[in-house]
């Protein structure tokens, strides 16, 4: 059974980090490209970031670039987001997902809430 399990979110000042992580199990993680997607209230979810299996290659929103940073550890199985210099704009539920080429299998989500 597939598992993804995000944890990191919280309450951030604008211009602060956080780094949210993705715990997953249930498959071969080193198999699959991974993405970081979010889902702001009212808005469509969105992809944040994707990272290739051996993690060499990644890719951003042009929101994002920059600023966050997607990579993982196979070894573990488990991806991370490192968010710098937030927005109130990167408000969110941020989910983790698993590429299946064309589908994505998500996560529950953890919420960042950037305010001052």
């Amino acid at each position: 059974q597939v598992q993804l399990v995000e944890s990191g979110g919280g309450l951030v000042q604008p211009g602060g980090s956080l780094r949210l992580s993705c715990a997953a199990s249930g498959f071969a993680f080193s198999m699959y490209s991974m993405t970081w997607h979010r889902q702001a209230p009212g808005n469509e979810r969105e992809l944040v970031a994707h990272i290739s299996t051996s993690g060499g290659r990644t890719d951003y929103a042009e929101s994002v670039k920059g600023r966050f940073t997607i990579a993982r550890d196979n070894t573990n199985n488990i991806l991370y987001l490192q968010m710098n210099s937030l927005k109130p704009e990167d408000t969110a539920v941020y989910y983790c997902g698993r590429d299946r080429r064309g589908s994505f299998d998500w996560g529950k989500g953890t919420l960042v809430t950037v305010s001052a």
